[in-house]
């Protein structure tokens, strides 16, 4: 299973852009109801693609840097990484098959 690694804006270079494989980055925070809806489903995610996909939990509110360098006006905000540069991008809640289906379009 991976693990789901936390992203600040002190840190994120190194987790997200320097990584030059896949990355799904899911911006939210702890107050935010649809945010609690999508974490299991980001979970499931990150255990079902193992090893070809690192999954990186972004807190809007302790990484407001990086979510105002990537223009992160609603939460939650699924970005998806391939070396570094932003290759699809998703705002709102959205199923797991959704979620997999962009994933597998950038792996």
């Amino acid at each position: 299973m991976s693990a789901i690694v936390n992203a600040t804006d002190t840190n994120f270079d190194a987790e997200v852009l320097a990584n030059a494989g896949t990355v799904l980055v899911d911006f939210s925070a702890a107050w935010c109801g649809p945010c609690k809806k999508l974490e299991p489903i980001v979970h499931e995610i990150a255990a079902d693609y193992g090893d070809r996909l690192k999954v990186v939990k972004v807190d809007i509110d302790q990484a407001p840097g990086v979510a105002a360098k990537y223009g992160v006006l609603s939460i939650p905000t699924l970005m998806i990484f391939h070396g570094g540069k932003v290759k699809d991008q998703y705002m709102g809640l959205l199923s797991k098959k959704a979620l997999a289906d962009r994933v597998n379009k950038v792996l």
